[in-house]
Parts: structure tokens; C-alpha cells; sequence
């Protein structure tokens, strides 16, 4: 099994997407790596750490999430595997809900919160995103 963090998805995971029903809610399931220190896009200087650029991000997105009508529903961090075997454990482990698929990308494209997510991107050394909907 290959397992790779990233920040974006591919091409095919974002048709895989789009195509997606649109009439359940989505429970998105992120797996979070944090980078040791934050990196923005624009090269400014800073000392946080990945996690800390990240809770910047974390604090506002509830506020974007819930423009839409979403919310968290889950978030921890990661502490051992029970079962199973990676190389690179993730640190943060957290659950949002989006009333459908429109709801998501409504989030994802407004103004305020691609502000907001300069500093996930500067955070995160990448993540895995499973997308799950109730049957």
C-alpha cells in the first residue's frame, strides 16, 4: 500500500469529486501532518511551527464551515496505531461536516476562507482526505 500526504488533489480525485452525489451530507475524515515549522507561499518570516499555523487556520475555519453548514464534529491528536502499520504516523486526526458537495466547494472558493488558508498550507507538511457520506 502507497501511502502519500499531499496538500491538493489530483486531477482524477477532483473529477472523482465533482462527480459525487450531492444530496447527503459529507463527513470528511483529515489525517494531518504538520511540517516542524511553518512555511508560507509569500517567504514570510515566521516562527511558528507547523501546528501552530495550523491552529491559526483550525480557529477559522469553524467560522467558514459554519457559513455553509458545516461544523467539526471530531478532532484529536494522534497518540499510537492499535492495529496496522504506517511509517510516518499523522499528528492530528479531524472529522468536518458539510450539509452536501455544494456546501464544500462554496467553502473551499470563497475569498475569506482561501485567506484563511494560507496557513494551512503553510502548516502542513500534507495530508490524506477520506470522503465518506451515510448509506
Amino acid at each position: 500500500m502507497i501511502i502519500l500526504n499531499s496538500l491538493r488533489p489530483t486531477t482524477e480525485q477532483m473529477t472523482m469529486f465533482l462527480e459525487f452525489p450531492d444530496d447527503k451530507p459529507i463527513k470528511m475524515v483529515n489525517l494531518l501532518k504538520f511540517k516542524s515549522k511553518a512555511e508560507y507561499e509569500d517567504q514570510r518570516k515566521t516562527d511558528l511551527t507547523g501546528e501552530e499555523a495550523y491552529a491559526i487556520y483550525s480557529n477559522e475555519v469553524i467560522n467558514h464551515l459554519a457559513k455553509v453548514g458545516g461544523k467539526i464534529i471530531f478532532s484529536g491528536k494522534v497518540k499510537g496505531l492499535l492495529l496496522g502499520e504506517v511509517k510516518d504516523l499523522w499528528d492530528l486526526v479531524a472529522i468536518a461536516q458539510y450539509p452536501n458537495k455544494t456546501a464544500m466547494i462554496a467553502m473551499f472558493t470563497n475569498e475569506d476562507y482561501l485567506v484563511s488558508e494560507k496557513h494551512r498550507s503553510a502548516g502542513l507538511e500534507g495530508q490524506l482526505n477520506i470522503i465518506t457520506q451515510d448509506e
